[in-house]
Parts: C-alpha cells; structure tokens; sequence
C-alpha cells in the first residue's frame, strides 16, 4: 500500500455527510473536503471494461484492471503510479454476485476489508447493494449500502442502513465521451470519506451492471 496519498485539490465545501471519519482503506485517503472524481471507462476494451480515476485538475489518481478471459471476475484497483491498492474478487456461483476485496494484491483471508452483495436477488431496474467490513462475519446489519441505478449511473452510498450518504455518483456527458465511445460518469466523495474505498465499490457495481447486461 502506498504511504502516500496523492494531494487531491480542494473544492468548495458541501454539507451534510458523516460525522465521524469513514475510513476502511486508509486514513490517507480520508480528505476534510469533498472529493470530487471523474470516471472514464472505455466501451470496448480487452482487459474487461478497464477505467481511470482523475480528480478535479484531471489528475490520474486511480486506476482499475480486469481480466476478461476468466471464468472468475477479478479486478485490481492501482494509484496513480501503478501499486496494487485493493484486489476486487468474484465469489464463484454466488446467488447475489458477491465479492470481496482485499488489501493490495492479496487474496489471503488475513487480508479481507470487506465483502459486497446484492441486497435481494431480483433486481431490475434498480440496483441495491449491501456492504459488510471484515469484522462483521454475521452479516446481519450492513455497513454500507448503495442505492440507485447504475444503468443511468445514478446511485447513492450510505452508512448502514441510515440516511446519511458518504458518496454520490451520477452520469456525465462530454463530447469526448460520444465521439471516443466511452462511458464517463462522476463521484462526489464527501468530507473524511475514504474514496479509494468508493473506488472500490463504483468498479464492483459496473462489474454486476455488465453481468446484467450479458
């Protein structure tokens, strides 16, 4: 893991958000501002729809690979200079597409941050996903939890069950995007959000959009 985050510039402030710090990565990635990421995935791409992460200043701050030739998903979320931060893994015939993601390159139990799910099975137009850390082996409560639709790429992220949102995430319409055939979409991470953990969970819910696609 990088001990070293990149300085993400700081734009106006914004209200509402958590009261206390989300982190789940790492306290590096937790700014006292709002956050604001910009999402470009390719349409077509050999390495299974990989993206990059650019911040305000069109800075590439994150970057994540997929292996398309595989009977199991697995997709790995790197900085800017190319280290392993988070290996993203779906479980093999899991019923609500689930995954979980560990620290760098790892696979190792010892390893694990956390596991995503679909909150029910069927789901249509709308997708809803519920988010346990390590910890929470019985799964009972969730920690986190996105709401929205990733086909019009407009959800939102939540502590637990509550109210209150961590992070936003809507589409956004360039010229580059129609003429290039590439899928931009934006995020909002509020103050002292941890947003290489909603990296984590943006790269996830396109994986299972795709799934629902084929």
């Amino acid at each position: 893991m990088n001990p070293m985050a990149p300085m993400l510039p700081a734009p106006a402030p914004m209200a509402a958000g958590p009261t206390e710090p989300v982190v789940v990565v790492g306290p590096q990635y937790c700014a006292p501002y709002v956050v604001p990421l910009t999402v470009t995935k390719k349409s077509i791409s050999l390495t299974d729809g990989d993206f990059t992460v650019t911040d305000a200043n069109d800075n590439v701050v994150l970057k994540v690979k997929g292996t398309l030739f595989s009977i199991r998903h697995r997709r790995v979320l790197h900085d800017g200079a190319g280290q392993p931060l988070l290996s993203m893994q779906e479980k093999i015939l899991s019923m609500h597409n689930r995954w979980e993601v560990y620290r760098g390159d790892s696979a190792h139990s010892c390893d694990k941050l956390f596991t995503v799910k679909k909150s029910s099975m069927l789901q249509l137009m709308k997708t809803e996903m519920d988010i346990f850390l390590a910890g929470n082996t019985a799964e009972q409560v969730c920690d986190f939890k996105i709401k929205g639709s990733y086909f019009d790429r407009s959800s939102a992220f939540y502590l637990g069950k509550s109210n209150t949102i961590i992070a936003q995430m809507n589409r956004k319409h360039t010229a580059a995007s129609v003429v290039l055939g590439r899928d931009v979409f934006s995020i909002t991470v509020f103050p002292q959000v941890d947003y290489v953990f909603i990296a984590a969970l943006v790269a996830i819910l396109d994986d299972v959009h795709r799934d629902r696609k084929e």
